[in-house]
């Protein structure tokens, strides 16, 4: 019902636009795949096989030119704030009107940005929060995949399996991915990468 109404404001706002719809992280993944050339993705960060900031990371690192506008059902300002720490160009939650929903698509449609106001008030943290996004954003495809491989607890030799490659290039590719993180091994890598889940139950993970 929610991607409909997200269709309508499409239509509105881009009438001559094609719309791609998507009903989990998988799905979503092969459709930018599929069509790298796309202008703009409305992601939900807590859609079926997400984990949180994880989908919006990935497309910001792997299609940097495919603008992101978040519709979520958290209005926590933390969660607004990461969300652009992390690449989005807008941020809208899923209780916004219609005309705020297609308000914010067409001011990220002309470059520029659409978060609530509360989102723009300046927070110290957002000093720690930069230099994960920028490293994380850095990974190649592959190695992102390898640190969400890591962080389900796989070894070298299933993360090889699952991707179809021999364990020394997957060694390879954790290896890479640990200096790109900054992080000294594994464990830590996992700690890291784990920083883009959303954590609704936590009252210290976002909230001010």
């Amino acid at each position: 019902m929610f991607r409909a109404a997200l269709r309508q404001a499409v239509r509105e706002t881009l009438p001559e636009w094609s719309c791609i719809e998507a009903s989990d992280d998988a799905t979503l993944r092969s459709a930018a795949e599929a069509h790298p050339d796309t202008d703009l993705v409305l992601l939900d960060l807590m859609m079926p096989g997400s984990r949180g900031f994880g989908t919006l990371v990935w497309l910001r690192s792997q299609f940097p030119a495919m603008a992101v506008v978040v519709v979520s059902a958290s209005e926590r300002v933390a969660v607004m704030r990461r969300a652009m720490a992390f690449g989005a160009a807008g941020y809208v939650p899923k209780s916004a009107s219609l005309p705020d929903l297609v308000a914010a698509i067409r001011a990220v449609i002309d470059c520029g940005q659409s978060f609530p106001p509360e989102a723009l008030v300046e927070d110290p943290s957002d000093a720690e929060r930069s230099p994960l996004a920028a490293r994380v954003a850095s990974l190649t495809s592959q190695q992102f995949r390898v640190l969400e491989l890591l962080a389900q607890g796989k070894l070298n030799k299933q993360i090889a399996a699952e991707l179809g490659i021999i364990e020394q290039t997957a060694k390879a590719h954790v290896s890479a991915a640990l200096a790109k993180l900054g992080a000294r091994n594994r464990t830590q890598a996992v700690l890291l990468f784990k920083e883009l889940e959303i954590h609704e139950a936590d009252p210290l993970s976002f909230d001010r």
